[in-house]
C-alpha cells in the first residue's frame, strides 16, 4: 500500500468510527507510529478536520465527508452482489434500498467497469425460494426488523417439531427481540425469551402469527452476538463422521456446528448447542455414517432414540 492509498484508508477509518489510537493504525497498516503521526499532519495540513483527543486518540468531525468515490470492477462487482442477495432475501423496503444502491453505483462506473460487472452479475444467481414463501416471509421480516430498531417485545405462536416432555407442540411466546441471522437460506431470531427466561434462537419459519407489542424493552448494554454464541450454548458435542460422508457434511451442516477438523479416521465435528436433544434429529439423520464421542448422555439418547424406531417398523410393518 502506498502512502496516498493509506492516507485515504485512515480517513475511511476515522470516519467509521468515534475515536481511534495511533497505535492502532500502526498495526492495522503495518508501519510505525511516527510514519502514522505524520500521515495524520498531512491530512490535517491538506483541510481535513482531524481531532487529537488526548488519552483517547484521533477523531474526525462530524459532518465531514469524502468526494465521491470510485470502486474497482472487483469492488463494484461484490457490492452489486450483495445488493442482489439483499434484494432477495430481505424484506420488500431493504430490497428497494438495495436495488436504489445498485442503480448508484452503476451510476458512478466507468462503460468498461460496468460491462465487467454486468457480465459477471450475469452469471450468478442467489436463490431465494418461491414467490409465494417470499411473500409470506415479508411482512414477518419487516415487522420484526422494526421491532429491533424500535425495541418493542413481540408475541408469536411458535412450532416446535419435537418439544420437550411436558410442553406443547406450538406455545405463543413472548420475547425482547435483539437481533437476527441469516445462517443457510434460513432466517434465526435471537431473542430474550420471556417464558424460557433467556435468550434463545428462534426460527423465522416456525414462527406465526408475529405481533409487535407496544411494550417497549431495555436492550441489554452488554449483548453481543459472539458472546451470546459462546454463552447461549454450554454444551460441547463431538462427532466423528466417516470419510466417504464428509463431503456431504460439509455441504449441509447443523446451525450448531462450530468446527470441522479433517482428521486420519474421518471429519471431527464440533457441536456447540444448549440441550442434547437439539442435535439429535441432524446426527441421526446421518444413519451409521457418524458416531458420537461426546457427551455420553447423548450418545444414550441416540441409542434410545434408534431402539423406538426399531420398535415402531417391527409392530406397522
Amino acid at each position: 500500500m502506498n502512502r496516498t492509498e493509506r492516507l485515504f484508508a485512515i480517513v475511511l477509518e476515522l470516519q467509521s468510527r468515534k475515536t481511534i489510537r495511533a497505535e492502532d493504525l500502526a498495526a492495522m497498516f503495518e508501519t510505525s507510529r511516527r510514519t502514522i503521526y505524520r500521515d495524520i499532519q498531512a491530512l490535517a495540513q491538506s483541510g481535513v478536520p482531524v481531532v487529537s483527543l488526548p488519552g483517547q486518540g484521533y477523531s474526525i468531525t462530524a459532518g465531514y465527508f469524502l468526494p465521491p468515490l470510485s470502486f474497482t470492477s472487483s469492488e463494484a462487482t461484490m457490492l452489486a452482489l450483495g445488493a442482489d442477495f439483499v434484494a432477495q432475501n430481505f424484506d420488500s423496503e431493504y430490497a428497494q434500498a438495495a436495488q436504489s444502491a445498485s442503480r448508484k453505483i452503476d451510476a458512478v462506473l466507468s462503460d468498461k467497469s460496468r460491462d465487467e460487472v454486468r457480465e459477471f452479475q450475469g452469471s450468478i444467481r442467489f436463490i431465494a425460494g418461491d414467490y409465494e414463501a417470499r411473500e409470506s416471509k415479508d411482512e414477518t421480516l419487516a415487522a420484526l426488523r422494526r421491532a429491533i430498531i424500535s425495541r418493542r417485545r413481540i408475541r408469536f405462536l411458535y412450532h416446535t417439531r419435537f418439544p420437550q416432555k411436558g410442553s406443547a407442540q406450538k406455545n405463543i411466546r413472548e420475547a425482547d427481540p435483539l437481533a437476527m441471522v441469516h445462517y443457510y437460506g434460513v432466517w434465526y431470531v435471537i431473542a430474550h425469551c420471556h417464558l424460557r427466561r433467556g435468550t434463545r434462537n428462534f426460527r423465522l419459519d416456525r414462527m406465526s402469527e408475529l405481533e409487535v407489542m407496544d411494550e417497549k424493552f431495555e436492550r441489554p448494554a452488554n449483548f453481543k452476538m459472539e458472546r451470546h454464541e459462546e454463552d447461549s450454548r454450554p454444551v460441547t458435542v463431538r462427532a466423528l463422521f466417516d470419510k466417504d460422508a464428509a463431503r456431504w457434511v460439509r455441504e449441509s451442516p447443523s446451525y450448531y456446528v462450530a468446527a470441522m477438523e479433517d482428521i486420519p479416521a474421518g471429519l471431527l465435528v464440533t457441536m456447540k448447542i444448549r440441550r442434547e436433544d437439539e442435535a439429535i434429529n441432524w446426527l441421526m439423520s446421518w444413519g451409521g455414517r457418524v458416531c458420537v464421542l461426546e457427551p455420553e448422555s447423548l450418545r444414550r439418547m441416540i441409542v434410545e432414540e434408534a431402539r423406538r424406531m426399531i420398535e415402531n417398523n417391527s409392530e406397522r410393518c
